[in-house]
């Protein structure tokens, strides 16, 4: 018999915190589960501005819930493998779980890992240009890549399912809290150039490069719970860097390798539920690097296989007891979009009625953007902004729904209350990317700054998400980190040790 038969046999744990030896119970209840909600081969591959449709498979996308109960309030994280969550989604999807369930709605978090490689969930949602003229649902529709009606309820559905099967799971359970450091798996792609600019990725072996123009985040956090016996109930894990590396097919991209990782070196099937961190300018790719980017399957493995390693070094380091409160809180900001000058629109009509072929395919692409932002802004000017805190005892989990730039992670990780505090981005809704105000101004610039129907809010968009995270972290106390069993009081020194050297 190998070890992992014996240890699936028998009543042994793999490892076990050692604040679980203490005597006593926990008011903490839990429970996890997971659903899959991989897409049929065909469907469109969302992450770009045009289409584009799966062709293979790699591995399977998947809903990921955990629920905690301290027995007044009962709180949900959902982790879902997908590029973003439709806000309606989210609205629906909350009133089921309540109906359910009877968890708050305002107590559920549902976040994106943001992969490219999984199934249809954005950009364009269904009927969002139904008001317009036919030229731009041409554009929407026919043009540009489209969320699946079939394939977002049937993600709706598993959402549900998910927290609703974790919370009939909960358990008592104990909950250890820590931070990982990753520095090499996550770079800032906006670079500082000599002409006082910052592009995004302007690719390796650029003379014009002179640094990087913002930030990473290299700490993995990570929140493990386990059950009264030791064993692993699941763990949720927090990270910033996009899900680029797209291994080849369907797939929850690195995210995927982060799972075997932690599952592997645990030995468990436990739950791993991913939140994305702040990530709107940091990728895999390292633009100072001087040597060529690895295979994609490598790099998937890469990413996921270190931020997974951090995460299982922090589970096996973790002091795990009695995490309380539970609660949460949330917010809902309007926020004003950016809009085109009335020149620049004339413009862009003019350009998307050109053959791609005779104006270029970026022209052509952001052209088609503006007309799309246009026609959105007589529908919706304003942008619903949900900012939400969840507090699990000492970790606080502050959302929002865009592509946030690093910096501001950071900001709210140094000005938060909470000693374990979890930025998690494009949560409960989508508004694209949201720069910080230093990037449009005389030194900023690139890709993510540019006018899209996708990203378009006001300059102080993300300034205003941080200081109303903070508030509602304001309103909320931090509970007490478990910590190990203190040592026993010494009495004498080991006898072996307790004598000076023997030369002979």
């Amino acid at each position: 018999m190998n070890r992992r038969e014996f240890l699936k046999r028998g009543s042994a744990v793999p490892f076990a915190p050692a604040a679980l030896a203490q005597v006593g119970g926990s008011r903490l209840r839990a429970g996890f589960a997971e659903r899959d909600i991989t897409p049929e081969l065909g469907m469109e591959q969302p992450g770009g501005y045009g289409k584009a449709f799966h062709r293979s498979f790699h591995d399977a996308c998947k809903v990921r819930a955990a629920v905690f109960d301290d027995g007044t309030t009962r709180a949900a994280l959902v982790g879902i493998d997908a590029l973003r969550v439709p806000r309606r989604l989210v609205l629906e999807g909350r009133e089921a779980i309540h109906r359910r369930c009877g968890i708050a709605p305002e107590a559920v978090l549902i976040g994106a890992s943001h992969s490219h490689s999984s199934g249809p969930t954005g950009m364009i949602q269904p009927g969002e240009y139904d008001h317009a003229s036919p030229l731009v649902r041409q554009l929407a529709y026919e043009k540009s890549s489209c969320a699946d009606a079939g394939y977002l309820e049937r993600v709706r559905i598993e959402i549900v399912t998910a927290v609703c099967h974790a919370d009939s799971f909960r358990e008592e359970a104990r909950c250890g809290f820590g931070f990982g450091i990753e520095s090499k798996a996550g770079f800032n792609r906006r670079l500082r150039m000599k002409n006082g600019l910052s592009f995004s990725h302007p690719h390796q072996g650029n003379p014009d490069m002179v640094g990087y123009a913002g930030p990473v985040d290299p700490q993995v956090g990570v929140v493990g719970v386990w059950r009264k016996d030791g064993r692993l109930m699941g763990c949720i894990v927090n990270f910033a860097c996009h899900a680029t590396t797209n291994p080849g097919g369907i797939s929850a991209n690195w995210i995927h390798y982060l799972e075997k990782t932690i599952r592997g070196a645990l030995e468990s099937d436990a739950p791993v539920v991913f939140l994305q961190g702040a990530c709107g300018d940091v990728t895999q790719v390292d633009n100072l690097s001087p040597y060529a980017n690895p295979p994609a399957e490598q790099w998937a493995r890469y990413v996921g296989g270190r931020v997974g390693a951090e995460a299982v070094k922090v589970l096996l380091g973790a002091a795990a007891g009695d995490a309380g409160p539970v609660s949460a809180r949330s917010k809902v900001l309007r926020i004003k979009r950016r809009a085109p000058g009335a020149e620049r629109v004339r413009r862009a009509y003019e350009l998307v009625r050109k053959d791609v072929k005779d104006v270029g395919s970026t022209d052509w692409t952001f052209a088609k953007e503006i007309v799309l932002l246009d026609a959105l802004l007589g529908k919706a000017p304003v942008a619903e902004v949900e900012v939400q805190a969840v507090q699990v005892g000492p970790a606080l989990f502050v959302t929002n729904p865009a592509e946030f730039f690093c910096q501001f992670g950071l900001d709210l990780k140094a000005r938060s209350p909470f000693p374990f505090t979890f930025p998690v981005e494009l949560a409960n809704g989508c508004v694209g990317y949201v720069p910080t105000e230093e990037a449009f101004g005389e030194h900023g610039g690139g890709y993510e700054t540019r006018l899209t129907s996708y990203s378009n809010l006001e300059i102080t968009a993300g300034r205003q998400m941080v200081d109303a995270g903070l508030a509602l972290a304001g309103t909320m106390s931090p509970g007490k980190t478990p910590e190990p069993p203190k040592a026993a009081p010494f009495r004498e020194p080991w006898s072996y040790g307790n004598v000076p050297p023997e030369r002979g």
